[in-house]
């Protein structure tokens, strides 16, 4: 019993997550670009058009924005993560093996969050559904046939039902 209202919980909670995930890469991107919440790495702004940090932190305020509000989600999604691991792989890795090493824990994390939205799509409460056609997909209701949001079978295979 528990599992069902869990399962129905699902396209809401990937919605949530999509939201929170969304706004927090934002957040490094409107840093680095506008130098607020602190500023950018060493507390000022990028300049413009210097490689690799002011494409970085464009990709992040636009793609972060994208996925929060749920608009072309998992293409925004899939460049932010191929950019979340280019940014481990060049930056991090160099200065040591594990991210707890090289300081490259958020990069690790955002590259898999994305990863993760570019798979299960964006959830429920979503921009994207507005523009489908059925009434059920504008709700964020996920029916029996899979498309792009989690389903109670794919949540948990081999289950109850």
């Amino acid at each position: 019993m528990p599992e069902r209202a869990l399962d129905r919980a699902v396209p809401f909670v990937l919605g949530l997550f999509r939201i929170v995930v969304g706004l927090l890469f934002a957040a490094h991107g409107a840093a680095a670009l506008f130098g607020v919440f602190g500023g950018g790495p060493k507390g000022g702004t990028v300049a413009a058009g210097v490689w690799p940090s002011w494409y970085a932190a464009v990709i992040q305020l636009g793609c972060g924005l994208l996925v929060a509000f749920g608009l072309g989600t998992r293409i925004a999604a899939l460049l932010a993560s191929g950019s979340m691991a280019y940014a481990y792989f060049v930056v991090h890795q160099p200065d040591g093996l594990l991210p707890l090493q090289n300081h490259g824990e958020p990069a690790a994390m955002f590259c898999w969050a994305f990863l993760l939205l570019a798979f299960t799509g964006p959830g429920a409460l979503a921009v994207d559904a507005l523009f489908r056609k059925r009434p059920d997909d504008a709700r964020g209701v996920v029916s029996g046939e899979s498309r792009g949001a989690l389903s109670a079978v794919q949540v948990s295979p081999g289950g109850g039902e």
